[in-house]
């Protein structure tokens, strides 16, 4: 019996295979954390290159993404990243309290978390599209949302959605952890095609 490798059936199993590969790489390269940003700029710049007539190896493309993107891309992080658990922790905090004034910190501890989350996303998207300054890749990333909210909080809505539906049902960290990542980045580069497209 011989299978033909190049029907329907066959080259969809191949994709599914690839996103899962790509899933699990991505969360690995995560682990050391610090390496957040770069694993998300790579995981972007691949899916969005896919969405342009399926271009390119999900999984052996991201490594040299992951390289070539890493400076930038991690320092992004840590500017957004950092602050935003610091928000995080001060929402909590403020939640422990009954006042108004606790309860109106905690709110704007929140917004700024999800402001702070939505310029990372931006931002690892603007590194995995365009080369520019890391200055100038920064100032994008922290305007962009002012100036286009819907579509920056919709990015940040996919990964959002996917952990929400992971707390009420921990089965579906199953998910996540296959495909979740690499398909929630699928869809979020139509988003930064969107996005992109109107600021170029």
């Amino acid at each position: 019996m011989r299978i033909d490798l190049e029907s329907r059936t066959v080259q969809g199993l191949i994709t599914f295979l690839s996103f899962v590969g790509l899933n699990v790489v991505y969360l690995i390269a995560c682990v050391p954390v610090v390496t957040i940003g770069a694993a998300t700029s790579a995981l972007v710049e691949v899916t969005y290159r896919y969405t342009d007539d399926e271009r390119g190896n999900l999984v052996k493309d991201f490594f040299p993404a992951f390289a070539r993107n890493f400076p930038r891309a991690t320092v992004l992080w840590l500017v957004t990243g950092v602050p935003a658990l610091a928000f995080a922790f001060a929402a909590v905090f403020w939640s422990q309290h009954a006042s108004l004034l606790a309860g109106a910190a905690m709110v704007a501890c929140i917004f700024a978390v999800a402001y702070l989350l939505t310029v990372f996303l931006v931002a690892m998207g603007l590194v995995a599209r365009y080369e520019n300054t890391l200055r100038g890749t920064a100032r994008n990333a922290f305007l962009l949302p002012a100036a286009e909210p819907i579509r920056c909080f919709a990015l940040l809505l996919i990964p959002l959605t996917q952990v929400c539906l992971a707390l009420v049902s921990p089965p579906f960290w199953f998910i996540v952890a296959t495909i979740g990542c690499s398909v929630g980045a699928y869809g979020s580069a139509y988003l930064y095609r969107s996005l992109f497209a109107r600021h170029t």
